[in-house]
């Protein structure tokens, strides 16, 4: 089974009030409810014969901190909102402190992205090289000529693990489930989409299914099934709302009230859904960055260059990409911070 895109409609998701009817019943799943979506959430369970995992995300809020942090217009906005989804899924499971970056670099007006996310989906920080974009489709915005870089890393690890794909689509979830297929040899359906209102993001989410290893046949012909059954009921809603849109799945579903507990319980009906351990918060953004980055890139340049910059300059300031905030810094703090890590450091007396 290899699936990268579904497309869907909100009606698809009238079958949810049924959602509570279907695997699961036996668990105590009132801890996962999230009306109408109102809070961020990442859900994820697995067949109850542990062949398939589902997780299912809804991050609106998430999108809209983004969308004020780099005053984002809606068409990067759609593009940031659909690679944190699933930079958020993708990390889903991981080890704490193991980080995931996935940088996207095409030849549209975007000029590419990245997010990374750390704590198995907890914090996440990202930018778009293009904040302010007029509307477009998503593909003219991203490109279709470049790649996908994934790059996964933890304190304990030797090395990092890298990895990196062309782009076929430019709409971010396809070129990234590509990517899984492709570079990780892992078998999934992934999906993310956003909806706007203006600057106002309604709703923004995805789920990414996956196969793990031993999987039955039998469970293979029941998820595709599952995930064919709610393509169909997206067509039947298309043509009797004249809707042309799909490529909006999930975001329809979640606009509709469709929580993440529902949409995964739909995805494994009839496959005996057992809930797995959740985030114990919803996704939020964090950025690391502090004044010690603007020394350090200093450091990489000539000496002679710093000491220009500094009889040149009243200050030297340095703007992080990801959360946006500013630090400055006088010749007088440059050159004693400079001071202090040549003693700690003996390997800098040149600088």
């Amino acid at each position: 089974m290899m699936h990268t895109q579904f497309s869907t409609s909100p009606s698809a998701m009238r079958m949810s009030s049924a959602a509570s009817s279907v695997d699961g019943d036996n668990d105590d799943l009132t801890k996962y409810q999230n009306p109408t979506n109102r809070d961020d959430q990442v859900f994820s369970a697995i067949s109850g014969d542990g062949g398939i995992k589902v997780t299912v995300a809804t991050v609106r809020n998430l999108v809209n901190d983004l969308m004020m942090q780099h005053n984002l217009s809606p068409t990067p906005g759609d593009a940031l909102g659909r690679l944190v989804t699933c930079s958020v899924l993708m990390a889903n499971g991981m080890q704490d402190e193991q980080q995931l970056q996935i940088t996207i670099n095409a030849d549209g007006p975007l000029r590419g992205a990245v997010a990374i996310t750390t704590d198995g989906g907890r914090f996440v920080k990202a930018y778009v090289g293009t904040p302010q974009l007029g509307k477009m489709a998503l593909p003219e915005a991203i490109g279709t000529k470049g790649t996908v870089q994934v790059v996964k890393n933890h304190p304990d690890w030797p090395n990092p693990y890298n990895g990196i794909t062309a782009i076929e689509y430019g709409d971010m979830d396809r070129d990234i489930g590509q990517y899984l297929a492709d570079s990780e040899q892992r078998s999934c359906a992934l999906a993310a989409a956003t909806a706007f209102n203006e600057i106002l993001c309604t709703s923004a989410g995805g789920y990414l299914v996956e196969q793990l290893p031993g999987v039955q046949d039998d469970t293979i012909a029941q998820i595709e099934k599952n995930l064919a059954m709610v393509v169909e009921l997206n067509k039947k809603e298309q043509k009797e709302q004249q809707n042309n849109s799909n490529n909006k799945l999930p975001a329809n579903l979640l606009l509709q009230g469709t929580t993440p507990l529902e949409i995964a319980q739909l995805l494994l009906k009839d496959l005996d859904m057992q809930p797995l351990q959740q985030l114990s918060s919803p996704p939020a953004l964090k950025c690391n960055c502090d004044d010690e980055r603007l020394v350090r890139a200093l450091r990489l340049l000539p000496l002679e260059e710093v000491e220009d910059l500094l009889e040149k300059e009243e200050q030297v300031e340095a703007r992080c990409h990801f959360c946006g905030k500013v630090y400055r810094m006088g010749p007088d703090e440059i050159r004693r911070r400079f001071i202090e890590k040549k003693e700690q450091d003996p390997s800098l007396e040149n600088l």
